[in-house]
């Protein structure tokens, strides 16, 4: 990472959400190590993801079902549902701005949270948590932003990379659920990674049968990490170590 060494620490245990009677813990790259951007870009294609200015992967004790996402975007094709979903969503316009706080971002986000997370300790979220949660100093970021006869419905937050695009956190009017506007959103962030001439579309991380995680295996072919490598995720997989039985070929971060 242009460095000889780089500190990393364990934050705390806190409750998992993605499984209530499970404890989870990551693992942090020193958020004072330079130059960020670059250890960030290098991070992302060993697992690491960006929350703020945190720059993270887990690491819990005793639970491995999280493993790093991504799809190749030149080997991507979208399957029916998803060109059925392109077609639904041809009518919003699309717009790149460089993140920054607006108040029709930012209500949009609040909106969202009350509606999809209720209780989950994001709710009313003050103007600070908005840009301490989606955006840092360093990282170059970019709000791609869809509106509808001029109304903004979606922001998807998305870091841009070497190694390619990485989706932070996408949010959306959910009175629009037909829509589909999360998976539209992955699908407009792969289109213009290919644009950009950009390998890939990290998708955070993905749980094997987990209700939450459903839509990214969709994304084919996705690929996942697994012992330090990448390799094709398969539908047929179950468990928390899914990825572990996979019999795909496998290839270097």
């Amino acid at each position: 990472m242009q460095r000889d060494t780089v500190r990393l620490f364990y934050s705390i245990d806190h409750p998992c959400g993605y499984f209530p009677d499970r404890l989870a813990r990551n693992l942090l790259i020193d958020p004072i190590a330079e130059p960020q951007q670059i250890i960030y870009e290098q991070a992302l294609t060993r697992g690491f993801r960006r929350a703020g200015g945190h720059v993270y992967r887990p690491h819990c004790q005793a639970c491995k079902a999280c493993v790093a996402s991504r799809i190749p975007v030149e080997q991507f094709s979208p399957d029916r549902s998803q060109r059925r979903n392109l077609q639904r969503n041809q009518d919003l316009e699309m717009r790149l701005h460089p993140a920054a706080f607006g108040e029709a971002q930012f209500a949009l986000y609040q909106r969202y949270l009350s509606q999809r997370h209720p209780g989950g300790g994001m709710e009313n979220p003050s103007p600070d948590d908005f840009m301490r949660f989606l955006t840092s100093a360093w990282s170059k970021t970019w709000f791609l932003e869809f509106r509808l006869a001029g109304e903004l419905v979606c922001v998807a937050v998305t870091d841009v990379a070497s190694a390619g695009l990485s989706s932070v956190y996408t949010f959306y009017d959910a009175d629009l659920n037909k829509r589909g506007l999360g998976s539209f959103a992955i699908l407009s962030q792969i289109n213009l990674a290919r644009k950009l001439k950009l390998p890939h579309v990290y998708l955070g991380y993905w749980i094997d049968q987990h209700p939450k995680m459903d839509y990214k295996a969709k994304f084919q072919p996705l690929e996942i990490q697994v012992g330090g490598y990448w390799i094709h995720q398969t539908t047929e997989l179950t468990g928390p170590d899914a990825g572990l039985n996979t019999t795909q070929s496998a290839q270097n971060a």
